[in-house]
């Protein structure tokens, strides 16, 4: 069992957001003694799939739905593995897109650091896209996809 204060020392949160999370209902299990919070491991799970989906983008309000999902069993576990599912579809798109940007940053880096030594983009503007180097050629193309 751990105290409020090792858990969000451990999940480096603020401890008002896990009392907010509790408030929410988001360890629905949770013993408290003497009205104090006690995790286990099985909150400290909870807390590892808070924060994914968290950071996966999905609101509190959604979070919880997933949570009475999971107080509710088996007879979830399609609409658990959908979510799931739907936030993996997310981020992969967005991991996407931050590719393409970091590309394009990646492409441009090499640009003006060849415009800089040559004094002039003639020469480097002349090369895109096929007398580009291969991988700054496969940055450029992926910066440029849409």
């Amino acid at each position: 069992m751990y105290t409020i204060g090792q858990v969000s020392e451990m999940f480096g949160l603020p401890i008002s957001t896990l009392r907010y999370y509790d408030k929410q209902g988001l360890f629905p299990e949770m013993e408290r003694v003497s009205g104090i919070r006690k995790f286990n491991d099985t909150e400290l799970e909870a807390l590892r799939v808070i924060e994914c989906l968290k950071k996966s983008g999905l609101e509190i309000k959604d979070i919880k739905q997933f949570m009475d999902w999971c107080v509710k069993g088996a007879s979830t576990y399609s609409q658990r593995k959908a979510l799931f599912e739907k936030q993996r579809e997310t981020l992969e798109a967005e991991i996407a897109h931050m590719n393409q940007v970091l590309d394009m940053l990646k492409f441009k880096c090499w640009y003006y650091g060849q415009a800089a030594q040559d004094g002039s983009e003639d020469r480097v503007r002349s090369m895109i896209p096929n007398g580009l180097p291969e991988d700054v050629r496969k940055a450029y193309e992926n910066a440029h996809h849409d």
